[in-house]
């Protein structure tokens, strides 16, 4: 369920979304909307879309064109456009990852307020939230929603893999085995 401050979110997800489909730019829904697209609760202040780096120019003319205004942050892995207030970021390298056509392939068509579009497998949104937890962020608490409201359609055994390298993955799925959020490692469900 969409609250009713990201109404106006929802609203520019869509209009981001038919500009790049009308432009026949690749993308995936990312983020919280694409947790929300998969059955989950949405709540943040922006849109996640994922597109590949060289397709970030055509995107911000054509989002320009239409009317949103755009922004390039300091940060090298996203360029931010703006629908009034409403920021969507376009990712191009999320946790330290190039976006490529085998990004694309870990995606669900999914109707998001009746439009179709390419979401982040729940696999793939759990590997995301677990490699941005770092020593400069690790709010449990943030990934905590995803993981309960998305456990069924997670890979877990992808999810410890891809995450291996990472102690505060370990932690975090040490902490959802320990409240029983997700089976063990060791555990056939």
């Amino acid at each position: 369920m969409v609250s009713n401050g990201d109404e106006g979110l929802l609203h520019t997800l869509k209009r981001v979304a038919s500009v790049l489909k009308q432009e026949e730019i690749p993308f995936a829904l990312g983020g919280s909307f694409a947790v929300y697209a998969h059955g989950g609760h949405s709540s943040d202040h922006d849109v996640d879309f994922l597109l590949r780096a060289e397709d970030v120019e055509a995107a911000l003319a054509a989002l320009v064109a239409v009317g949103f205004t755009a922004e390039r942050p300091p940060e090298d892995w996203l360029v931010k456009v703006y629908d009034d207030d409403r920021m969507v970021d376009l990712i191009h390298r999320p946790v330290e990852t190039p976006v490529t056509e085998e990004t694309f392939l870990d995606t669900v068509v999914r109707p998001v307020d009746a439009i179709q579009m390419p979401v982040l497998s729940a696999s793939q949104l759990m590997v995301h939230k677990l490699l941005s937890y770092s020593q400069h962020y690790c709010d449990f608490a943030r990934g905590l929603p995803l993981a309960r409201s998305l456990r069924e359609q997670i890979d877990w055994d992808r999810v410890r893999k891809e995450t291996a390298h990472s102690p505060y993955a370990e932690a975090f799925l040490v902490l959802l085995e320990r409240l029983e959020v997700v089976p063990g490692p060791d555990v056939v469900a």
